[in-house]
């Protein structure tokens, strides 16, 4: 039986991932052993080659993509190997790109030069003198403050829950909804905005008094052991997560897929919402809400997470609880929250006599 259109479609493009990857498990050779690749060994060299691409996650790896591809570029108009990269080459490349970037995105730079060096077998280090000479004069010359995320505890979630709210009479809208839910969610969870988007509905279990999140992959969790994250039901049911998820889950229909979904200017629902969306989502409310935040620090949906944990010290949380919930392997990360909800809770000027 001749094969569908469908089906010819779908075996050329396996046969064209097969090449694809054919090629990558040459180049991850070492020239004298390139053989291996088209030998006996081809199909473990292979498999090898794709666990690789897996190391990291999906958005890490776009990432990743996006940065090394800009890097072979600026290479390629300059007749210089990117692959290996001669240190020269990346101080040159990173001293260029200094006049436009700061310190995290010069860092994401060469962790991406480093990732691609790796995987290809290169035994390659951004630690080499040359590089780390340059980028130690980069950062002293630019000397750009570092402009944390602000901690939006519970204060500022009701203010942006304010504008979520319909008119006086009024039926709430879809986007109402969703962001009501979204904005509880990443609160009580503590969760980090990947973890928020990538939340389908096969990962909640709701009862009357909570609801049980299971997350199967974080920043923190690259090998996708997975986490369950509690969240309680809520005093009143206009702050209640519990609440909220119910009425957008309803509204928009929503039975198995993402929970989070992007919507049209008409109301209209799409796709996965992306860790972008959520940054607009909160921005716009808190545009709305007429929320500031300090000088010295910026407006992100990290600051969610930053406010959960703030707020369960300054409560008299224990270290394990926190670490428990937000999913942290690091005493050290825990307790950096932990000095800065000290910081909020014990003012000096307190202990003078005024």
């Amino acid at each position: 039986m001749a094969e569908t259109r469908l089906a010819v479609i779908e075996r050329e493009a396996s046969e064209r991932a097969a090449r694809r990857l054919m090629a990558q498990a040459r180049e991850a050779l070492p020239p004298e052993l390139a053989y291996l690749a088209d030998g006996l060994m081809a199909e473990a060299v292979v498999k090898a080659v794709e666990f690789s691409r897996h190391s990291v996650s999906e958005t890490t790896e776009k990432i990743y993509a996006d940065d090394w591809n800009a890097f072979r570029a600026w290479c390629a108009a300059r007749k210089a190997p990117a692959l290996p990269a001669h240190p020269v080459v990346v101080a040159s490349y990173l001293s260029e790109r200094s006049e436009k970037m700061g310190r995290s995105g010069l860092r994401l730079i060469l962790a991406a030069i480093a990732f691609y060096h790796r995987r290809s077998g290169h035994n390659w280090t951004s630690a080499d003198p040359t590089i780390s000479t340059v980028m130690r004069s980069i950062l002293r010359q630019q000397q750009r403050p570092i402009r944390p995320a602000a901690a939006l505890a519970s204060a500022e979630i009701i203010k942006l829950l304010r504008v979520c709210a319909p008119k006086k009479g009024a039926e709430p809208s879809l986007a109402d909804l969703r962001d009501r839910a979204l904005l509880l969610t990443c609160f009580a969870g503590g969760l980090r905005r990947s973890e928020l988007v990538a939340l389908d509905v096969e990962d909640l279990k709701i009862s009357h008094d909570g609801i049980k999140l299971k997350i199967r992959r974080s920043k923190a969790d690259q090998e996708g052991e997975g986490a369950v994250v509690l969240i309680g039901s809520g005093s009143r049911p206009e702050t209640c997560p519990v609440a909220a998820m119910r009425a957008w889950l309803k509204a928009g229909a929503i039975t198995y897929g993402p929970v989070f979904r992007r919507l049209t200017a008409a109301g209209a629902i799409e796709g996965r919402l992306t860790g972008n969306g959520v940054w607009r989502v909160l921005r716009r409310r808190a545009a709305q809400a007429e929320l500031t935040v300090e000088d010295g620090e910026r407006l992100s949906p990290h600051g969610m997470r930053a406010g959960y944990i703030t707020e369960a010290y300054l409560n008299g949380a224990l270290d394990e609880q926190v670490m428990a919930h937000a999913r942290q392997k690091s005493i050290e990360t825990t307790r950096r929250y932990r000095n800065r909800a000290k910081t909020v809770a014990a003012s000096p000027t307190k202990l003078l006599n005024l």
